[in-house]
C-alpha cells in the first residue's frame, strides 16, 4: 500500500511516500480501506517531534472509510461497513489497523469524506461544550482561532448550548463567516482580552476556549471572570512556558484545564452518544462542516504548510485515491 512516512522528525519536509506491505488486522482490530484522512494540527506536533513518535512512522489521527478485513473477536463493526476514527496514528496511508472498540460506523447521509472532515474536531468541539465546561443558557463563551477546523464547530455547538459567543479570527474573510455560524462578536487578536471585557460590562468571559497557546495565553487569563476558565486544548502558536500556578489565584482563583479527546471517548459508550449526536445533527443539516481543501497523499507536506499557516479555514483532507 501507498502511505506517508516521517523517517525522522522535522519540518513538512520530511513527509515523504513509500510502498509498504498491506497491514493485517490482529484480534479486536480492523483493516479498514482508507477514503480519506484528516489532517490536524496534532499531526504537526508528531512530525515535529514536540509530541513525540519514535520514527518511522506514518502520521495521522483520523481516518474515514470501509472495513475489509477483522481480526478476531470483532464485535463492533462488520466487513463492508462505513466508518470513521480518531486517536488511531497511521491514517496517511491507503489502509490503516485501527481497534474496532475506536470505529463508529457513518449513517447513510454523512459520507466518508465529511467522516473524516469532522470526526477528530467535531467530537472535539463537542466534549468540551458539552463536557468540560459546560455551557448552557446565560454561558459567556470566548473562542479562539474561531474560524478554524475545532473553531468553526465550537462557536456552532455553543450556540446550541444558548452561549453567548465571542470569538477572535485573523481576518476580515473569517470575521464574516463566523458570524455567519452564529459568533454574537467578533474580536481582534490585538486586544481581544479588553474587548472580551467590554463585552460583558467588565466582569470577563465565564470560559475562554484556546488553540492558539503561547500567543494568547496570558490575554485568555485577563479575559476570564472570577472563577473562570481557560481550556487550553492546543497550541499552533507554540506551547506556553514557565508558567506559575499562582497566577490563576492572583487572577480571581482562576481553573485551567488541558483537555484530550482521548480522555473523553476512552469509553465506547461515550464515543458512541458523543458521535451519534454529531451525525445527527449533521444528518438535520443543523450543523455547517466545511471542507477546505483536499490533497494526494503525495502533497501531504503542502497540507501541513497551509495548515500551520492558520490562512485556512474548515478542514483540509488527504485523500488516497488521488
Amino acid at each position: 500500500m501507498r502511505a506517508v512516512q516521517v523517517t525522522s522528525h522535522g519540518g513538512p519536509e520530511v513527509l515523504g511516500t513509500t510502498d509498504l506491505p498491506l497491514p493485517e488486522p490482529g484480534p479486536g482490530d480492523v483493516r479498514i480501506r482508507l477514503e480519506a484522512a484528516g489532517v490536524n494540527f496534532i499531526d504537526i506536533y508528531q512530525r515535529s517531534g514536540l509530541y513525540p513518535l519514535e520514527p518511522p512512522f506514518t502520521p495521522g489521527m483520523e481516518g474515514a472509510g470501509v472495513v475489509d478485513a477483522a481480526g478476531a473477536d470483532v464485535t463492533e463493526v462488520a466487513a463492508g461497513a462505513r466508518v470513521a476514527y480518531a486517536m488511531t496514528v497511521g491514517s496517511y496511508a491507503e489502509y490503516a489497523i485501527v481497534p474496532a472498540a475506536a470505529v463508529v460506523e457513518l449513517p447513510a447521509a454523512v459520507s466518508t469524506r465529511l467522516g473524516a472532515a469532522v470526526f477528530l474536531q467535531g467530537l472535539t468541539a463537542h466534549y468540551l461544550a458539552v463536557s468540560t465546561v459546560p455551557l448552557q443558557p446565560g454561558s459567556t463563551a470566548l473562542v479562539h482561532a474561531a474560524a478554524g477546523g475545532v473553531g468553526r464547530l465550537l462557536v456552532q455547538v455553543a450556540k446550541r448550548r444558548g452561549a453567548t459567543v465571542l470569538a477572535t479570527v485573523s481576518s476580515a474573510e473569517k470575521a464574516a463567516m463566523v458570524r455567519a455560524l452564529g459568533a454574537d462578536q467578533v474580536l481582534d487578536y490585538a486586544d481581544f482580552a479588553a474587548a472580551a471585557r467590554h463585552a460583558t460590562g467588565g466582569a470577563g468571559v465565564d470560559v475562554v476556549y484556546d488553540s492558539v497557546g503561547r500567543a494568547t495565553f496570558d490575554g485568555s487569563l485577563e479575559a476570564l471572570r472570577r472563577r473562570g476558565h481557560l481550556v487550553s486544548y492546543g497550541q499552533s502558536s507554540g506551547p506556553v512556558t514557565d508558567f506559575q500556578p499562582a497566577r490563576l489565584s492572583q487572577a480571581g482563583s482562576l481553573y485551567l484545564t488541558r483537555p484530550t479527546l482521548a480522555d473523553y471517548t476512552a469509553d465506547r459508550d461515550e464515543l458512541l452518544a458523543r458521535s451519534r449526536e454529531l451525525f445527527a445533527w449533521m444528518a438535520a443539516g443543523e450543523l455547517d462542516v466545511l471542507i477546505h481543501q483536499e490533497y494526494p497523499l503525495a502533497e501531504a507536506a503542502a497540507a501541513h504548510r497551509a495548515l500551520a499557516s492558520r490562512a485556512t479555514t474548515g478542514k483540509l483532507l488527504l485523500i488516497p485515491s488521488l
